[in-house]
């Protein structure tokens, strides 16, 4: 059995689901044993600004600052500059924080200045006492286009923001994937890990546009650790945001059966929750039947330790 202080682990994580499953993974993993690998394809530009939502999701979830009742912002933050863009006449329809504002400003600003998105990254975590490392899969500008019913094609945060997930997807697609490059750090964390957890995000948008950035497949398909997959789904729904809702658009099936399906070629292993024991079941891989519901931080360290036992001992 693989112990948990042994073993190097990396996470692919985006989205409030994905970062309360690093949060518990690093309470149990020395900092130079865990590496998360977040997902860019939801940045995006406003007021001249670089947001990095997913980025930032993990790493204030991680510094213990993340605002408890959504997942992501900062806890306690305000909103005054969105109240002054008001009365100059503004709509500002993506919820931008008085004290988040500073990362923002901050990521700009470096990234004007030469530093890679990686790099960025690492200093902000590290301005936040955050010592487990974060990656963004590519340095690379990658984004998550969606085609809608509604409104035609969006962008990823008109779509998901300012639509709030409503209108229906036609198919989606993630812009500069052909180009992107993987980096050579996200490169060397999956060759050499132990394990490789893909977190309970959102499959199509937070983990498929990891996939999509040419060298993760082979990469992943080269591993020599265990990779496992664990389920965003309780009884079938999804337990936060459009994951369940965009599946079935797209006519993907949500089961444990389908997701397994959908990282076809990748898993040593699938985590489900209790509910879903009776699915359509993942056929050839694993699986763990437990509790994925994370409601409190004890509930998030005692998933991530099942998990890393359950690695450890064989699957």
């Amino acid at each position: 059995m693989v112990l948990i202080t042994d073993a190097k682990v990396v996470a692919l994580a985006g989205g409030v689901g994905g970062a309360k499953l690093v949060y518990g993974l690093a309470k149990l993993l020395p900092p130079d044993h865990f590496t998360i690998v977040g997902n860019v394809a939801d940045d995006f530009e406003l007021y001249g600004l670089h947001i990095s939502p997913d980025l930032d999701t993990v790493m204030y979830t991680l510094a213990g600052v993340a605002n408890p009742a959504t997942g992501w912002g900062i806890k306690g933050d305000t909103r005054q500059m969105l109240e002054m863009l008001r009365a100059y006449g503004e709509d500002p329809w993506f919820g931008l924080g008085d004290r988040d504002l500073a990362t923002h400003l901050l990521r700009t600003e470096w990234l004007r200045q030469g530093m890679t998105l990686s790099e960025v990254t690492t200093r902000l975590l590290r301005g936040l006492d955050v010592q487990s490392w974060l990656l963004p899969v590519t340095d690379d500008p990658l984004a998550t286009m969606v085609e809608t019913v509604e409104y035609g094609v969006l962008g990823f945060q008109e779509y998901f923001v300012r639509h709030r997930w409503q209108p229906t997807v036609r198919r989606l697609w993630f812009e500069g994937a052909e180009q992107a490059r993987l980096s050579d750090a996200v490169r060397d964390a999956l060759g050499t890990a132990d394990v490789i957890v893909m977190c309970p995000s959102n499959p199509v948008l937070s983990i498929a546009p990891l996939l999509a950035v040419p060298g993760m497949r082979e990469t992943l398909a080269a591993r020599r650790g265990k990779c496992v997959a664990v389920s965003p789904f309780i009884g079938g729904k999804a337990v936060k945001g459009p994951a369940e809702k965009i599946m079935r658009e797209m006519g993907l099936e949500i089961s444990p059966r389908g997701l397994a399906g959908y990282y076809a070629g990748l898993l040593d292993g699938l985590v489900i929750d209790e509910a879903d024991r009776d699915q359509p079941s993942a056929d050839g891989v694993p699986v763990l039947v437990t509790n994925t519901l994370m409601q409190s931080s004890e509930e998030k360290v005692r998933l991530a330790g099942e998990i890393l036992s359950w690695v450890g001992s064989g699957t």
